[in-house]
């Protein structure tokens, strides 16, 4: 563990798959998941066709920090489980918001399960600090991924195998 207590095998994930260009008035931070279920993909609708550029329409279930986001298509790579997004549009506070997303697959507690690691970068409010910037931004990043744990892992229980031999 590193002294922001991410593994070495985070660290590298990190350092290939999350890399943020920040301006002067940003901040950025990288927050780790470890969920004990394969990764799902739920229902998503998107103006035109699924390409870098497209964008989709996202209406928040809690309605924080917002109800609707506009959300465009930065970077899809289906090898190497990564997602882009930018924020464009919403009623929210959060500006030049983009995001990466990755997923890998591992084994916890010899079952197969999947780590998740998601990054961000956003411009920090007037009146607003870095620091608080990013702890509200890590807070909803926590909770997005707490729910998706949450789901992934009542569904993997519904489908439960047997645990995979060690290697």
């Amino acid at each position: 563990m590193n002294s922001n207590g991410f593994s070495s095998m985070e660290i590298e994930y990190i350092r290939k798959h999350h890399r943020h260009h920040l301006t002067e008035n940003q901040c950025s931070s990288a927050l780790v998941k470890h969920i004990k279920a394969p990764p799902f993909i739920s229902r998503c609708v998107v103006q035109g066709n699924l390409e870098i550029g497209s964008l989709r329409e996202v209406d928040v279930k809690s309605g924080l920090p917002a109800t609707t986001s506009t959300e465009r298509l930065e970077l899809l790579d289906d090898d190497e489980h990564i997602l882009s997004i930018r924020i464009v549009g919403g009623d929210h506070r959060l500006r030049n918001y983009s995001s990466i997303i990755s997923v890998h697959p591992e084994v916890i507690d010899g079952r197969l399960g999947t780590l998740v690691i998601e990054s961000f970068v956003v411009d920090v409010p007037e009146g607003n600090t870095k620091d608080e910037t990013c702890y509200f931004v890590e807070a909803l990043i926590k909770c997005n991924l707490k729910s998706l744990a949450d789901v992934s892992e009542r569904l993997a229980l519904q489908d439960r195998t047997e645990p995979i031999d060690r290697m």
